[in-house]
């Protein structure tokens, strides 16, 4: 049995509560903006290409075998 007087987290008062959740969100949201900012960014254009080669062929139909 786990005497009453041990502190923790699941009997702290709603702001305390709601206050951890909070800083802890902010961790976790600068956590994500920074690994994203800190990816390589790729240098060719190879998904501009496709996606440029997708737009010009939009209408056109499809070349039977």
């Amino acid at each position: 049995m786990v005497p009453a007087l041990v502190p923790s987290f699941h009997n702290a008062d709603k702001p305390t509560h709601r206050r951890v959740m909070v800083v802890g969100l902010l961790f976790c949201l600068a956590f994500i903006v920074i690994s994203f900012l800190l990816r390589p960014q790729p240098e060719n254009g190879h998904v501009l290409v496709k996606a440029d080669r997708l737009v010009r062929t939009a209408g056109e139909p499809h070349k039977a075998n």
